[in-house]
């Protein structure tokens, strides 16, 4: 597929274009001189103290970083002019001039701030107040806006622009040309930013007040993956100190997705947001290598929120009342607390809302305390020094740990899996004893080393590590792909923005595990967010209607609560459906995916995880350059990725092959969901190849497609 045609309405007149480029020039020198000047600077001794110091160079290191200058991606993409009150750059929001002598000014919108050497904005960021007015004015809401400017861009050099008069009756509306050819624009490799298309209703959940804990159901094709980290982008700069303090992190379904989000917010210059999986997330303490799959059933009910009351049953389980005195021999003298006494300081202890391990801790210097107390009534004057020793001492720590013995949370877990006797105690009145059997190992390993960890099994040993220490949290949350996580799972997340807030999203057709969730108000509150907004995004911009119609046809069967996605594309030729020979299956899908080189951008070829190797084959004996997801095999930058359909979720490509669709509704109990999320991750083409019949709600006859 060659680019969209530049419109006749973009092309303006050469004058004004050589204008325009003159500007892009002037702007691009004053970013390298804000580079070199920030480069210059004399990072030795910066700070009062060698910390800070340290900590000055990093921030240094970060905004040499950020006003680097992506090859291909243009400075700017579009200028409003307007009359706007002063401070376009401020946190406030940027408002009309009430002055109507007030001159006409011109602002340009692009991916960062660049400013003159007065320190005059050449260049608005996106996320600025002011760029509010360029993606949401319109004619019946103008936002102080008068002229509206795309301008398109090839290779990075500005070739065109088109023009929206909002305050100008007489004049048509003629827009849309550029914005749509950059919607379409091919691409190859990771994801890019949308700074340039952003649209009214995807702006409003970008711009949400860190404060507010935001809920997107995103339909196919409607970008809630670019909103959601958008909003991250834009998070760091209308609460950057906040969130410097408090970290910001990324949660994605698998390492190729996160692969494939890479780029998007170095792009628009922040370096230091992290990107995780659940599994790196709950395994990063434990150090747990995880060896195994759950089985559905097992993986299911590990995932289950009554597991939490298990586990802390089974943390607090070791809790014993105590039987001796405790006594201290310190300078010839033996300082002793009664039974009772030690009772009433456990009682004390047991009554409060502190964890575990927090708990044991205060035990030892509560003791050591009482120790003192005595000590003070009888003359002598103890500091803390004195109470520090007498909390090391042997006596009282051989009684916390007679009282209050240590948890290590791994060991805890595996006692858990394998002690059918301690699990039992642990779920009585909680799991059925069929239950309690399925999550227990069949043939308990040896030891700790030698158990064959899931995912499952760490979130349950994190979830132990958080009854003793509470975790680590961070300002804010960004969840996608929310609706496969397990209320367990969510837990874990839900521990690490506990009093931040998160950005969830995902799209509850697209839930393909055993414990995908059956609605986002069940989500949010496993995830400890229950007054969340809830924002639905339906209208598609990339994937064409023919391919989302089709698609959704199996809506009413996988989650008929939602409404199908529209689109605001219609491209001929969009679907193809191809009935082939069994034995030339792999053949032909290589053959498809040879076809699609013609066009441009990225091409998916997406099958059952069983026939992966077998597709691969047939592109190496065809001598096709192709990579393989998932894998280390294959060149990194081929055109065509050979995709497990269990990978595919989150992913899109220009073209998509579809392999035999019956293989990826029996390869799971929610092969349709899966089969869904296949469907769509086209944004051209996509063609369905296939030797078995297509799943009985696709087979009816659709218009427009070969």
């Amino acid at each position: 597929m060659s680019a969209p045609a530049t419109p006749e309405s973009a092309l303006p007149t050469p004058d004004a274009l050589a204008v325009e480029r003159a500007y892009l020039d002037a702007s691009r020198a004053a970013l390298r001189r804000m580079r070199e000047e920030t480069e210059a600077l004399d990072l030795r001794d910066i700070g009062a103290t060698a910390v800070a110091t340290e900590t000055a160079q990093h921030l240094i290191a970060q905004r040499i970083a950020a006003l680097a200058e992506h090859a291909g991606s243009p400075l700017f993409f579009g200028r409003v002019d307007g009359r706007f009150a002063d401070g376009v750059e401020g946190a406030e929001p940027v408002e009309v001039s009430a002055d109507p002598n007030k001159p006409v000014e011109s602002f340009w919108i692009g991916r960062r701030h660049v400013h003159d050497e007065l320190g005059d904005p050449m260049v608005v960021d996106w996320r600025a107040p002011l760029s509010r007015a360029f993606y949401r004015a319109n004619r019946a809401e103008p936002l102080g806006v008068e002229l509206r400017r795309r301008f398109g861009w090839t290779a990075g050099e500005l070739t065109a622009f088109e023009d929206e008069h909002l305050t100008d009756p007489n004049e048509a509306d003629t827009a849309g040309g550029i914005l749509a050819a950059e919607i379409e624009r091919p691409r190859v490799g990771p994801m890019r930013d949308i700074v340039a298309t952003i649209q009214p209703e995807q702006d409003e959940i970008v711009r949400s007040d860190l404060g507010h804990t935001l809920c997107v159901q995103g339909a196919p094709g409607t970008g809630k993956t670019a909103v959601g980290l958008h909003r991250v982008a834009w998070l760091l700069y209308a609460y950057r100190d906040r969130l410097a303090r408090t970290g910001t992190l990324v949660v994605g379904p698998n390492r190729s997705f996160l692969d494939y989000i890479q780029q998007v917010l170095p792009a628009l210059g922040e370096v230091e947001v992290g990107q995780t999986t659940v599994e790196d997330l709950v395994t990063r303490t434990s150090k747990i290598k995880i060896r195994a799959l759950d089985e559905a059933g097992s993986g299911t009910l590990k995932g289950d929120a009554r597991m939490a009351e298990v586990l802390r049953r089974a943390v607090w389980s070791g809790l014993s009342d105590p039987t001796e005195s405790v006594a201290v021999v310190r300078d010839s003298r033996t300082w002793r607390l009664a039974v009772y006494e030690v009772e009433e300081l456990v009682a004390a202890l047991r009554t409060r809302d502190v964890r575990y391990g927090a708990a044991r801790d205060m035990l030892r210097q509560r003791l050591a305390h009482a120790l003192l107390t005595k000590m003070e009534e009888r003359g002598e004057s103890p500091d803390d020094r004195v109470q520090d020793a007498v909390a090391r001492s042997r006596p009282v720590k051989a009684a916390v740990d007679a009282i209050w013995p240590a948890v290590d949370p791994l060991k805890l877990v595996f006692r858990l899996l394998a002690d059918a006797e301690f699990r039992a105690a642990c779920a009585d009145g909680i799991l059925t004893a069929d239950e309690q059997a399925t999550i227990g190992w069949a043939m308990p390993p040896r030891g700790v080393g030698s158990a064959r960890w899931t995912v499952a099994d760490a979130v349950l040993v994190d979830e132990a590590a958080d009854l003793l220490y509470r975790t680590g949290g961070y300002g804010h949350v960004v969840i996608d792909e929310a609706q496969d996580l397990s209320p367990m799972q969510l837990r874990a997340v839900g521990r690490r923005c506990s009093t931040g807030s998160a950005t969830v999203l995902g799209d509850i057709a697209q839930g393909t595990t055993p414990w995908a969730t059956p609605g986002w108000a069940e989500t949010l509150r496993h995830l400890g967010h229950e007054g969340a907004r809830i924002e639905e995004l339906t209208r598609g911009f990339r994937v064409p209607l023919q391919i989302l119609e089709f698609a959704s046809r199996l809506l009413p069967l996988i989650a008929p609560g939602l409404a199908p996605a529209s689109s605001v594309r219609r491209a001929a030729g969009a679907l193809e459906l191809r009935a082939v020979d069994a034995d030339e299956l792999a053949a032909r899908s290589a053959a498809a995916a040879v076809e699609l080189l013609d066009h441009e951008g990225s091409i998916g070829l997406i099958c059952a995880d069983a026939r992966v190797a077998e597709v691969a084959a047939a592109l190496r004996a065809a001598e096709v350059a192709h990579r393989v997801l998932g894998t280390e095999g294959g060149a990194e930058q081929a055109r065509i990725s050979v995709v497990p359909a269990s990978l595919a979720k989150g992913l899109e490509f220009d073209h998509v092959a579809v392999v035999e669709p019956a293989e990826i509704v029996d390869a799971e109990p929610q092969g349709l969901r899966r089969l869904y999320v296949v469907l769509t991750r086209a944004v051209s083409g996509l063609i369905v190849l296939h030797t078995r019949d297509l799943p009985a709600a696709l087979a009816v006859p659709v218009l427009g497609a070969r």
